[in-house]
């Protein structure tokens, strides 16, 4: 198994207040101690915005770069996302990193909000998933959509609609579908063509109920702990590694458990330990 961290892991997020943000240094040492050898580059801010310099500072830590997250404006006729996917990807080529992960923002700060489509607005958001895709097959990245809470496309019928309507990856976040009310170990096992990164998180299920009924948001529902290290949740992992493993994928899991700090966690403490939990856990799975 090909194994990569993700700064959200330790609370380092693009919405602004999220949460007590960590230090680069920090959260790359904190990985490469647990012995990960791979990460997403995070928000912007996180690392160097040269291309050569990320490249180098994450060699620092003996880490390399699998991809990164970009939510862009999808279905707005009047808005091109092109020219901010090009933006980003001289920092992909220039640190090897091979997976784009998009999501469909819905142009609203954060991921409480939940806002839907119609037909045209459905039009053009698949067409630019396509279009996307093959920008970035241009440059050899592979590009992929995540469904993710708070975005265009978050529930069960949604993912279904991009899987059947366009011809992009998946990006399988176990959390996001399950929070969202899709299966994700359903879409594991019906979808295992169409995916090409994975996002491993573990839920609790009875909180992710409240989030999609709106009785609590999103950023208050992560920071209750509506993330658990995995195998403490409800997601079903060790089914879903099976499908995956049955079907040959062959990508990368990405330790991934949205996470909020309220202050700087002492040392050895904090999000380490979930990772660090996470992590023998999935050696478990993976052995079985």
């Amino acid at each position: 198994m090909r194994i990569a961290g993700a700064p959200i892991s330790w609370g380092v997020c693009e919405v602004p207040g999220w949460g007590h943000q960590l230090t680069a240094d920090r959260v790359l040492t904190e990985m490469a101690a647990l012995g990960i050898v791979a990460t997403e580059f995070g928000p912007d801010g996180f690392l160097p915005a040269d291309p050569a310099q990320r490249r180098e500072f994450l060699g620092r830590y003996g880490l390399t770069a699998v991809g990164g997250f970009v939510p862009v404006v999808l279905h707005e006729p009047g808005h091109d996302p092109v020219p901010e996917v090009l933006a980003q990807l001289p920092a992909f080529l220039a640190s090897g990193a091979s997976t784009l992960v998009l999501a469909a923002a819905t142009g609203q700060v954060g991921y409480d909000q939940r806002r839907t489509r119609d037909t045209a607005g459905w039009r053009t958001l698949l067409a630019r998933l396509d279009a996307l895709a093959g920008v970035a097959a241009d440059h050899g990245i592979v590009a992929t959509l995540h469904p993710h809470v708070g975005t265009l496309v978050e529930r069960a019928e949604e993912v279904w609609r991009v899987l059947d309507g366009s011809d992009i990856g998946l990006c399988l976040d176990t959390g996001h579908l399950l929070v969202g009310g899709a299966d994700p170990v359903e879409i594991a096992r019906k979808a295992t063509d169409r995916i090409a990164h994975v996002h491993l998180k573990d839920v609790d299920a009875a909180l992710a109920a409240r989030v999609r009924a709106g009785d609590v948001g999103y950023r208050d529902a992560v920071a209750t702990g509506m993330y658990r290290p995995l195998g403490d949740g409800d997601v079903g992992i060790a089914e879903i590694l099976t499908a995956l493993t049955g079907a040959g994928y062959a990508g990368w899991y990405v330790m991934e458990q949205d996470t909020v700090l309220v202050g700087e966690p002492a040392g050895g403490s904090g999000p380490l330990t979930d990772v660090q939990r996470s992590l023998a856990r999935l050696a478990s799975s993976a052995g079985a």
